[in-house]
């Protein structure tokens, strides 16, 4: 491997080393698929990149332990081919084993999990598979497949103060992610009441973001710790005390916004706007709100 040349196996170093718990080389399977129109059983065309038919068709593999191992490593890699020997970064599963009750003839079957290991490169990686017809690779073999691009992702639109709807992860992204640009100039210049409802039980929090600090700023602080130091919620968080912000409890929260203020609103218009929230929607008697 040269180091003037970005690498898949650069790649995948960094990434599986900010992974918890970190994740190395030989721990992952990398596998390219192609299309093949008109062949039952196979993917078809870009319509059938969907989570459930992709790992459908990566979890069905042959018998022989020529064509794929016999112990393949914990975490898979998919590719897709996508012109000549390009081939751009699908997503990732994590192996949790093979389901020998479903084994046949020809195939075996392993039982795979979704996950996040290459996140944020999804849809934007692309490497030179320089031989197409090795489908599947120890990523150790792998290293050296050159990154061909690593594409801008699109921007995201801002929706209307009305319809903005985030689960917790998107959250993170917006206050970091470039593509969430149109996002914070619009939460930036509102004051305004907010709703955060716990998904997982259906609790609700209503609150309030006024004078400099507007929706982008008090957002800014939950994104950061999960409770933005609101009593409730911390409580909620501890419910999980020993798991990272970003896969406990804070995962089932889903921001949205009630109503929005303008800049010069006063405090006391906004202060009664969030009492009325809270008793509208019981949030005091059956939520998460603490006063």
């Amino acid at each position: 491997m040269t180091t003037s040349t970005l690498t898949l196996g650069h790649v995948l170093n960094a990434l599986g080393a900010e992974h918890q718990p970190p994740v190395g080389l030989e721990e992952i399977r990398v596998i390219r698929h192609v299309f093949k129109p008109g062949h039952d059983g196979h993917l078809q065309g870009p319509e059938d990149l969907t989570v459930e038919k992709v790992m459908e068709y990566t979890r069905r593999q042959s018998v022989s332990t020529r064509s794929f191992p016999a112990s393949p490593e914990r975490y898979w890699v998919a590719f897709v081919a996508d012109g000549q020997s390009r081939s751009r970064l699908w997503g990732s599963f994590e192996n949790l084993g093979e389901r020998e009750d479903e084994r046949t003839e020809h195939n075996r079957f392993w039982s795979l999990r979704p996950v996040g290991l290459l996140a944020g490169l999804e849809g934007r990686l692309v490497i030179d598979w320089s031989s197409p017809l090795t489908w599947n690779r120890a990523a150790t073999r792998a290293a050296d497949l050159p990154v061909i691009e690593i594409a801008d992702r699109d921007a995201v639109p801002f929706p209307g103060f009305d319809r903005v709807l985030l689960p917790f992860h998107e959250l993170q992204d917006m206050v970091e992610d470039s593509r969430y640009a149109q996002w914070r100039t619009a939460l930036s210049e509102v004051q305004g009441i907010y709703l955060i409802t716990d998904s997982s039980t259906g609790k609700q929090y209503v609150g309030k973001a006024d004078g400099a600090e507007r929706i982008l700023g008090r957002w800014g602080s939950y994104a950061r710790d999960g409770h933005g130091g609101n009593v409730g919620l911390r409580s909620l968080m501890e419910l999980d005390p020993q798991a990272d912000v970003t896969v406990g409890q804070a995962r089932h929260l889903v921001f949205s916004l009630l109503r929005v203020f303008g800049p010069s609103t006063s405090s006391s218009e906004v202060d009664a706007a969030e009492s009325h929230y809270k008793e509208a929607l019981l949030t005091r008697e059956f939520g998460l709100n603490r006063n």
